[in-house]
């Protein structure tokens, strides 16, 4: 380990006695919020016989409405904040706010972030590591909704500082972050550790990571059937709630019943829970709780130091579960009414959870209502005016806590070699051209709110899309755009095919910025333009865009007849004129063969040029399996150092991205060509694939197999559908992520360019 990096940690961890006693009580007090539910000596803590499970409506207990009431008054205080500024001041007035960052650059943490922190601090302040697992040797770990792994980093960070002897064997899930049909608002768009560790993700056999349905559950419990016992699990999951955040217990309430059910079922006797919560003022919370103490010896609710202390998020620990066998009926009650939306009937009916918990369920409900409703309140009152003093303050109290925090917990460094993931080689979040796409709302809530309630109409009448009608294509935006050939040769003997449902639509792609697919859809879905295409509603007159420059194809076989001779180490015009370019779908094209030099050959692909842009773009199993077909027919037509130009609708999915790898894979160069159409909604790309240098049997083989599945399923009508033929990791390598992405955005904005065109036409 780094001297320098030893020495740093020494002097930040020496002592606290620079800092003011009253200050080191501030932070005390900040590590401090945790609350145990103390049972009686009677053992009155009973579940209800199962007959009584789900019986009887949900029903608010009057006491946890009024905190939940006078809470929810103090947030609607911020309704008419800049969400950039309340974000920028709440980051200050943070009191754990410089923690994340001394500890990265401290102790070497692997995927350092608020989470990793958390994390660690409930792995120091609770026996979460069950004693019998650590006296064996074996540690089995379960992490739900685990996006983007930071539990998982963090509990490697502390089992090999701590230098723990033992085998640990983990498990993940999370929303898949590569699932097209998935939304962006419910992920986390970091897949730095996933992408790099697939081989322990569990996406259930819908391949969604939906925690929320029972199949998962069926398929998550075979795929950790290797593990002797489970001894901990934890779920992490949330969504974003900034659309209703008065309401986020409510709607966050049907997940955080399938995750305890996951973890009741999964986890073995005597291990540990972690769950992630927020308030606990709901009848559906209050019977959360009553289960978990019930299936447990021990329950702490506990806020993190590195929670901000102005929002909602607690952790609730539970230690030492009492086994399956204990709750058994009940849990089958429970799996019964598993699933997304909030179970109609009460788990437990009010009457039947004693006094004696509701009073203390009270206390805790207090406990942290008190401390959240402080700590917006005096953000607030230093909003409005924060004066020297008082960042001075802030600035000790900060730097007090990085102090407190190391102390505390006893942080030491590891090397990187005991890192995960030592050296990340894949990831779409690693394109550099990801960064900073994550949506963000950059006005307050209210206008926000404002902004989701107008209708299509108003937001191309008010000018909100105008961004797209300045999108002119003045060339080719593809020239410029190349991807160099992959060396050596390619291996699919440890390839396979995966099948999931069927899209209902294309919602995601790491392969573009999410904002432009986003508004894409919503172009498609909503707009006269869309209604024509796609539905055949009516019949559009428009008047095309003067100064946008549509290709010609001139223009792209003189561009292919570059990328063609970029190989050549001495241009050879004879050698040239010898080439041959395969061309999919464009019979114009034999027109300008003699100005572009070389012999093209024109195959007849009208079924490519059929399909239009719809919300399943290029997930439309037909127009996969067009494509698919059309390559298959072109391979064996190609010799070596030929040219293939095919249309390209667009390469959202991982299906079509597979076929762009395996383009990549036979030859030396690629680039695309658009805009090649005027007409919206139509295919208005083109690949240009130059220097065939061939594709082995054994892959060519491996897409007849894939053409073969794909047929099968379209011909029996089947409701599955093929996602993915070429593992995730070949797919998520720089250059050819970043090709994808420049194509699809090039394609996604003259899409939306002429959409929004055409409607500002028809309302003028």
């Amino acid at each position: 380990m780094n001297k320098q990096k030893k020495t740093m940690y020494d002097e930040q961890s020496e002592n606290l006695d620079q800092f003011g006693t009253d200050i080191i009580a501030e932070i005390e007090k900040l590590f401090t919020k945790t609350f145990l539910y103390t049972k009686p000596p009677n053992n009155e803590w009973q579940l209800p016989d199962p007959n009584q499970v789900f019986t009887s409506n949900h029903k608010a207990f009057s006491s946890l409405v009024a905190l939940k009431d006078s809470m929810n008054e103090v947030k609607n205080k911020l309704s008419d904040k800049q969400l950039d500024e309340w974000h920028q001041h709440t980051s200050f007035t943070n009191k754990a706010g410089k923690i994340i960052g001394h500890i990265k650059k401290l102790v070497n943490a692997e995927l350092c972030t608020q989470a990793w922190c958390k994390f660690h601090e409930i792995l120091c302040s609770f026996p979460l590591l069950p004693s019998d697992a650590l006296q064996n040797g074996e540690l089995n770990s379960v992490h739900l909704c685990e996006a983007p792994g930071a539990f998982i980093a963090s509990l490697n960070h502390y089992l090999k500082s701590h230098r723990i002897p033992c085998d640990w064997n983990w498990v993940a899930n999370t929303l898949n972050p590569y699932h097209e049909a998935n939304d962006t608002l419910m992920m986390i768009m970091d897949d730095r550790l996933i992408a790099n560790t697939l081989p322990w993700w569990y996406f259930g056999p819908e391949n969604t990571g939906d925690v929320m349905t029972l199949k998962h559950l069926t398929g998550l419990q075979h795929f950790i059937s290797n593990m002797a016992t489970v001894h901990l699990v934890t779920s992490d999951g949330s969504f974003d709630c900034q659309g209703d955040p008065g309401e986020q217990e409510t709607l966050v309430s049907p997940l955080h019943y399938c995750e305890t059910v996951t973890a009741l079922m999964t986890l073995g006797h005597g291990g540990s829970f972690v769950l992630k919560m927020f308030t606990l003022f709901e009848h559906c919370s209050v019977n959360l709780l009553f289960l978990l103490n019930c299936s447990f010896e021990e329950v702490h609710v506990f806020k993190p130091a590195t929670s901000k202390a102005g929002n909602s998020e607690v952790y609730v620990v539970c230690l030492r579960y009492l086994g399956r066998e204990a709750i058994h009926f009940i849990l089958s009650k429970m799996m019964q009414n598993f699933g997304t939306e909030l179970v109609a009937k009460a788990l437990f009916p009010q009457n039947l959870i004693p006094e004696s918990f509701l009073k203390v369920h009270e206390e805790c409900c207090l406990f942290f209502h008190k401390h959240q409703i402080e700590t917006i309140s005096e953000n607030l009152r230093l909003f409005d005016c924060m004066g020297e003093v008082e960042q001075a303050r802030l600035n000790a109290l900060r730097d007090c806590s990085v102090d407190f925090f190391l102390q505390r917990f006893q942080l030491k460094p590891i090397a990187r070699n005991n890192w995960l993931v030592k050296k990340p080689h894949a990831g779409y979040s690693m394109n550099s051209k990801w960064f900073g796409q994550r949506s963000k709302y950059f006005c307050t809530y209210n206008e926000r709110k404002l902004l989701e309630s107008l209708s299509w109409e108003d937001k191309v009448v008010k000018g909100c899309l105008n961004q797209w009608v300045d999108e002119h294509v003045l060339s080719n935006v593809g020239k410029g755009c190349v991807l160099e050939g992959a060396s050596g040769n390619l291996d699919c003997r440890l390839w396979y095919i995966l099948e999931g449902q069927r899209l209902p639509r294309v919602k995601f792609s790491p392969f573009c910025d999410g904002e432009v697919l986003k508004s894409l859809n919503e172009a498609i879905e909503k707009s006269l333009v869309g209604q024509a295409v796609n539905g055949g509603l009516i019949r559009m007159t428009y008047t095309e865009c003067q100064f946008c420059y549509v290709l010609t194809a001139s223009s792209v076989l003189s561009e292919l007849s570059e990328l063609m001779e970029y190989h050549e180490e001495v241009p050879d015009k004879n050698c040239m004129n010898q080439r041959k370019c395969l061309v999919l779908g464009f019979p114009m094209f034999c027109d300008d063969e003699s100005r572009s030099g070389l012999e093209v050959k024109t195959v007849e692909s009208a079924s490519l040029l059929a399909f239009s842009c719809s919300l399943l773009h290029d997930g439309e199993p037909k127009y996969q399996l067009h494509f698919l077909e059309c390559l298959l027919g072109a391979f064996p037509q190609l010799q070596k150092g030929d040219a293939l130009v095919l249309p390209i609708l667009s390469c959202f999915t991982r299906f079509m991205a597979g076929l762009v790898f395996i383009l990549q894979s036979c030859f030396r160069r690629i680039s695309f060509a658009c805009p090649t159409s005027s007409q919206p909604l139509r295919t208005n790309a083109m690949l240009l694939c130059a220097g065939y240098q061939g594709l082995p049997d054994s892959v060519f083989q491996y897409l007849q197999q894939l053409n073969k599945l794909m047929r099968t399923l379209l011909d029996s009508e089947s409701p599955q559908q093929v996602l993915q033929f070429v593992p995730m990791e070949n797919l998520l390598k720089g250059l050819l992520l970043e090709f994808l992405w420049d194509l699809n955005s090039a394609i996604a904005k003259r899409q939306l360019h002429l959409i929004i065109q055409i409607e500002q036409q028809h309302m003028t």
